[in-house]
């Protein structure tokens, strides 16, 4: 029987309050951005911009409130709307959805990869039909979708491709940064993201002039000139504020996706023998920076129950697949692989149980973590 000595408290992610030395330098920012008052658009986002398309080897990137406007205005920027159909992993957060019904058009969801959780092209070609326009391949966790054969496919049927990126900064994809492939890259930088701003934020990348100048406009009601408003726009505008934080944070993305990625191989590591099954191995040409460390059991509620006894913080990324959540259930099959369901999607959704992982992980923490999972296999 195992004794009740005290455990390790293990959260499951840590953010910038974390980081004495890292918080300073971002509080002093913060400061700077205040005291000029330029709170909306302005230098610091122009500059995030600059810096944000060069990381990512694109030629333009556009500052946005957040990952799921960024894909509600590429899409918009893409003429896709009522009457259109856009293929959406279900295996998702549902802003990917709801960014396609905020413009008018119907998502129809399809099923993922059993060993990557992600979209490959038989899940896309088997789903493509007269109404598709457009694909959006989710880079998921952090692992990045394998677009080679995805480009030509959709090159070939005359579909844009959009990637959601947000959970993905700075990985790779045959040595392209994710969101620089398709006809534009959408990103969300939540606080708990790889690079996180300090609230909600987002950004579209996109080589595409004339899908940037429009993006640009509609993110500030149609205005190039202040109350001549050319489209129907919305509110999507960055604050400065997160976009000084972000140019900080973006210095130190390389160095947290190593670090990221080296403590996923030493928890896949520590796990080998365990009950659960470990993130699947990286596929050639593709990258995993590790913003979910997401492993599979069949006990997966057991487990949680059994690691938060232990002060072991867990999530479940996502315990409904999209087609079945009360918002999407009444139309779901409409638009999903001809009624009959997305079995891979729905099994995840029962088995996924996310473990702790940030760049600072101890040594000490990454061992406390298998232990427990361990010991919940021992009774």
């Amino acid at each position: 029987m195992e004794a009740h000595a005290p455990h390790l408290e293990v959260p499951l992610t840590r953010l910038d309050n974390g980081d004495p030395e890292l918080l300073e330098e971002l509080l002093a920012t913060v400061h700077r951005v205040a005291s000029s008052a330029q709170f909306t658009l302005g230098p610091e986002v122009e500059a995030f911009e600059d810096e944000y398309a060069d990381y990512c080897g694109a030629r333009y990137a556009i500052g946005l409130s957040s990952g799921t406007d960024a894909l509600m205005l590429a899409l918009r920027a893409l003429d896709i709307g009522p009457g259109d159909e856009v293929l959406v992993p279900a295996n998702s957060f549902i802003a990917t959805a709801e960014a396609v019904s905020l413009v008018g058009a119907t998502p129809r969801f399809i099923d993922v990869d059993p060993h990557t959780a992600l979209i490959n092209a038989d899940t896309v070609e088997e789903a493509i039909g007269s109404h598709t326009r457009c694909l959006i391949a989710v880079h998921l966790y952090g692992r990045t979708v394998a677009l080679d054969d995805l480009v030509t496919l959709v090159h070939d049927r005359g579909l844009a491709l959009i990637e959601d990126a947000c959970q993905a900064h700075g990985a790779l994809i045959d040595g392209h940064r994710a969101g620089a492939i398709g006809d534009a890259g959408c990103f969300s930088f939540y606080p708990a993201k790889n690079l996180g701003a300090w609230g909600d934020a987002g950004a579209l990348v996109t080589s595409d002039s004339a899908l940037a100048r429009r993006v640009r406009l509609m993110r500030t009601h149609g205005e190039r000139i202040r109350y001549q408003h050319e489209v129907i726009g919305t509110t999507a505008r960055m604050d400065a504020i997160h976009a000084a934080i972000l140019r900080v944070k973006l210095r130190h993305l390389e160095e947290w996706n190593d670090a990221r990625r080296r403590v996923g191989g030493a928890l896949t590591d520590a796990l080998r023998g365990a009950p659960v099954s470990p993130p699947a191995p990286v596929q050639t040409g593709t990258d995993h920076v590790f913003h979910q460390f997401v492993v599979q059991s069949d006990e997966r509620d057991g487990l949680r129950a059994h690691l938060a006894a232990r002060r072991i913080a867990t999530a479940i990324h996502y315990p409904i697949p999209i087609h079945q959540t009360p918002a999407y259930a009444e139309s779901a099959f409409a638009g999903s692989s001809g009624g009959r369901g997305l079995p891979v999607t729905e099994q995840l959704a029962r088995r996924v149980l996310s473990l702790p992982i940030y760049p600072s992980m101890t040594n000490e923490e990454i061992d406390a973590v298998a232990a427990g999972v361990v010991a919940f296999a021992r009774g």
